[in-house]
């Protein structure tokens, strides 16, 4: 039973090289979550996250926290 990825569409940042090295994938949820894979393994695991969670990550990314 794979729910999480029924129906999705998964977009890979126009910054990820052409090699397809260390990326990540994300589709929209209902609901306004996020789901996010590696886009070398599309059948692997996906990590959710709600919308909060999706727009706390983002802001800490815009503020340079992982950089």
């Amino acid at each position: 039973m794979e729910p999480i990825r029924s129906g999705l569409v998964w977009h890979k940042s126009s910054l990820s090289s052409a090699e397809g090295q260390n990326c990540v994938e994300v589709a929209a949820l209902p609901g306004g979550g996020r789901a996010v894979r590696d886009s070398k393994d599309p059948g692997g695991p996906v990590l959710t996250f709600t919308p909060d969670e999706w727009h706390a990550f983002i802001r800490s990314v815009k503020d340079g926290a992982f950089g």
